[in-house]
């Protein structure tokens, strides 16, 4: 038995398998084509419970932990779904986890409770954003990176200027997951000067004036998640909108990293463990020179190489996951967990697609997806070089 391996946990798998195969596999090929997911899969995985996973019931979640969404994650990218599915229906795992922990709400298993001591939120920002989000009819996105900023998140550029109970913002964001779709935006805003580092998150609902969605913009893989740039010009937000206290958003952006890293973690060995599955059926199913690809000793121990990589990152992410669950400081570990199941990944999905030969260049080929999606990881969340930044601080050099 893993460290995650419960009764609830398997009956939260077969749920998840169960959701995949009826919602999601008969129309993901469309999706991906369409360059987004419909709002009605929002509104059935709430239905479900799946949507609020790891968000507390006391506004408005399914409960349970980071351990839980690990559990919906690994099993979505196993029954055949993509890392672009989760991008794109679970958004509002990046997007809302500031507002909960600032309301006071113990958000699961991960880095909540009050910041700094104080109500750090009005809780009319859990009835209009949070719960309607996760019971499915809204969508949230999480404006964080700069066409000129990069992974430089205290040198943000957005400003927000007081005036009375508005803040007056112009800015611009790009990269947003979920940005064409998003009903409203956590917006990481200056609201000292320009670059200061002083920052503050606020609320931006799509349709306030000077809040434009600007191009979609079309990448190499997550092709269902739609992604977007956006552009702010005198746009008044209510003071009601900010999350927290002012000039405390750079401490609740870092605290809500963790668990965003780790998801990114969790795609990577799980897109490596859906791969190893793939090539090892394909190398048994596929005869060349008259014996199955699988009788053969090089390719044998290529599957086997990949399955260990594949393996030791799975339990390494679970317990390094396990402890930020239980509350440790582990920042160092959560950096060195992304990169090791990121470099299990890139050297799977690439053995795997090798593996499959002209077959696995075709789109009709599930591990073609798989090796698209997988090269966003490398980059999402910090880069695999911020990572390596933040392990050899930890080793105190």
């Amino acid at each position: 038995m893993t460290i995650i391996d419960t009764p609830e946990r398997r009956q939260l798998r077969e749920l998840t398998r169960a959701f995949v195969i009826r919602e999601v596999l008969p129309h993901l090929d469309d999706w991906e084509r369409a360059g987004e997911v419909p709002r009605s899969l929002h509104e059935t995985a709430a239905k479900l419970g799946l949507l609020g996973i790891g968000f507390p019931e006391s506004v408005g979640g399914s409960g349970g932990d980071l351990l839980d969404s690990i559990v919906v994650t690994e099993e979505i990218i196993r029954s055949g779904g993509s890392s672009g599915l989760i991008a794109a229906l679970f958004t509002h795992g990046i997007a809302l986890p500031h507002m909960v922990a600032a309301a006071g709400a113990r958000l699961g298993g991960s880095l909540g409770g009050r910041l700094g001591g104080e109500r750090a939120a009005d809780d009319g920002l859990i009835d209009r954003y949070v719960r309607p989000t996760l019971g499915g009819t809204m969508i949230g996105a999480l404006a964080i990176t700069e066409p000129d900023g990069g992974s430089d998140v205290a040198g943000i550029r957005t400003w927000a200027r007081r005036e009375g109970d508005h803040y007056v913002v112009n800015g611009s964001k790009t990269y947003i997951t979920s940005g064409v779709r998003a009903d409203f935006v956590t917006t990481a805003v200056c609201t000292d000067f320009p670059g200061s580092g002083e920052l503050s998150l606020l609320v931006i609902e799509k349709g306030t004036p000077g809040f434009t969605v600007g191009r979609r913009l079309e990448k190499l893989g997550w092709h269902c998640s739609d992604t977007a740039e956006l552009s702010f010009v005198d746009v008044r937000v209510p003071v009601a909108n900010r999350i927290g206290p002012e000039d405390t958003g750079f401490l609740a952006i870092m605290q809500h990293f963790a668990a965003e890293r780790l998801s990114l973690a969790t795609q990577a060995y799980a897109i490596a463990q859906r791969c190893v599955e793939l090539a090892v059926r394909w190398c048994r199913d596929r005869s060349t020179f008259g014996r199955p690809l699988a009788s053969r000793q090089l390719v044998r121990h290529r599957l086997a190489e990949m399955h260990t990589r594949t393996e030791a990152a799975r339990v390494y992410v679970h317990e390094v996951a396990a402890r930020v669950v239980a509350g440790e400081p582990v920042v160092t570990e959560v950096a060195m967990a992304k990169n090791v199941a990121v470099a299990a990944c890139d050297h799977v999905v690439d053995a795997a697609l090798q593996l499959h030969g002209g077959y696995g260049y075709l789109r009709d080929a599930e591990v073609e997806r798989h090796y698209r999606d997988a090269r966003i990881l490398g980059i999402g969340g910090g880069t695999t070089e911020i990572m390596n930044e933040i392990i050899a601080k930890g080793m105190g050099l």
